[in-house]
């Protein structure tokens, strides 16, 4: 999956081991799997060559997006896809 963090949920995950992400929709924390049940144990955390991305390996408890797929990235991009837009928008 793909999410947000912001330097709260970033304190969280480090001292709970669970993921924690800053919804921007929301615009609050969440702690992954507080409603789904299905949450993320932290196994390691990485950041990139700019310290601007962090990447989570984790173990999760169940699937680990919200439609109930295994993960986020399931849907192959089409051409289709391209023409639309992000969201579907022109």
């Amino acid at each position: 999956m793909l999410a947000y963090m912001n330097k709260e949920a970033l304190r969280r995950t480090l001292s709970s081991g669970e993921a924690w992400f800053y919804s921007r929709s929301r615009k609050k924390l969440w702690h992954k799997g507080e409603t789904s049940g299905n949450y993320i144990k932290v196994c390691s955390l990485w950041k990139d060559c700019d310290s601007d991305t962090i990447l989570i390996s984790g173990k999760p408890t169940g699937p680990v997006c919200h439609t109930g797929n295994k993960t986020c990235f399931f849907e192959k991009l089409t051409e289709q896809d391209i023409e639309a837009g992000p969201q579907g928008e022109a």
